[in-house]
């Protein structure tokens, strides 16, 4: 099973214990998941308003993935007592095999107690727009936006695999519905920014602090330590790389310096001989020529008197500008 998936049957499992919590996450799964229906049930289904004013509308929950289901068909239960079956179809498509679960009320007063109840029926008993924002009501309260988020990741989120990338989504249908996810998410100091994809508007998050953060607003706690056990092996990973690339490129930096400096000293032991360099240079040159791999501390120590790092960068630093000269005056000549 994906890490998506597992995070899923986790939050399945959860179910709130107040009502307004479980009307709150129902809410979500019917604002992504739900249609309006004729007498015929899904092969009718009803976006127009004026249909939606009959009495014969029936209530269509429909999701590939059987989580989503699972979850509705124990909210219905828990919150109105409603039982229903659940539908499970196959069809076949290019990339393979395809399942798609749903739920049909078909029971009038069952479909307006729950449109009444999650705020999609106005006070004249007509049915509202699944697809349009919540109503305020439902999401007043921290745990509501709690329930909300839930129900909202389960009916259309997906997450990669941590230990590959750091990515979390949220379809939506139109721009208002994905607009009230990212200011809900914003209640909780969570920013999460929208990208169009063909049809659909995108609410995701690539940042790995933002997507913890959204595991333990929606009481994902499990999902949420595996997910920050992988940060935790990835950061240190990442970590010892850099130090393994710092301290890679210190020591290229200090063979190369090394090698320069050797090859300046021994241009200046052929073309002027080291007797002739000052004590401190003299004695900087044959201690360096007999160290060529020693870093500049270590260099100080075997002078005597012993010199600081600096001392011995200053020695060096005049030899080679000693055999630079050098070097130009036999041009010259």
């Amino acid at each position: 099973m994906s890490f998506s998936g597992t995070v899923k049957e986790e939050l399945v499992k959860h179910v709130p214990a107040a009502r307004h919590c479980q009307i709150a996450e129902l809410a979500a799964i019917l604002h992504f998941c739900g249609h309006y229906a004729g007498p015929q049930g899904k092969k009718e289904i009803v976006q127009s308003a004026e249909k939606r004013k009959e009495n014969t509308l029936n209530l269509f929950i429909q999701a590939e993935n059987e989580a989503v289901i699972r979850k509705c068909f124990t909210l219905l239960k828990k919150t109105f007592n409603i039982n229903t079956s659940v539908n499970v179809t196959f069809s076949k498509k290019a990339a393979g095999r395809s399942t798609s679960c749903s739920i049909l009320l078909e029971d009038p007063d069952e479909v307006r107690q729950v449109l009444q109840a999650a705020k999609f029926m106005d006070g004249e008993g007509v049915p509202g727009d699944l697809r349009g924002p919540v109503s305020a009501l439902i999401i007043k309260n921290a745990c509501c936006q709690r329930a909300f988020l839930r129900g909202a990741f389960l009916a259309a989120g997906s997450m990669s695999d941590p230990e590959k990338s750091y990515h979390l989504e949220i379809v939506c249908t139109n721009p208002a519905q994905a607009e009230q996810l990212c200011s809900i998410l914003l209640l909780f100091q969570v920013e999460a920014r929208i990208v169009q994809r063909k049809k659909y508007q995108i609410v995701y998050m690539k940042d790995g602090t933002g997507i913890s953060d959204f595991l333990n607003i929606v009481e994902a706690h499990v999902s949420l330590m595996t997910f920050e056990n992988y940060r935790i092996v990835k950061e240190m990973r990442n970590s010892v790389n850099r130090r393994v690339n710092c301290e890679t490129a210190n020591i290229g930096k200090t063979v190369s310096a090394s090698t320069r400096q050797v090859d300046d000293i021994l241009y200046l032991k052929q073309k002027y001989g080291l007797a002739n360099l000052p004590a401190n240079l003299r004695q900087m040159a044959e201690v360096r020529l007999a160290n060529p791999d020693a870093p500049l501390r270590e260099l100080g120590e075997y002078l005597d008197p012993p010199v600081g790092k600096s001392g011995v960068n200053h020695r060096l630093r005049k030899l080679s500008e000693l055999a630079d000269r050098l070097r130009e005056m036999r041009k010259e000549q």
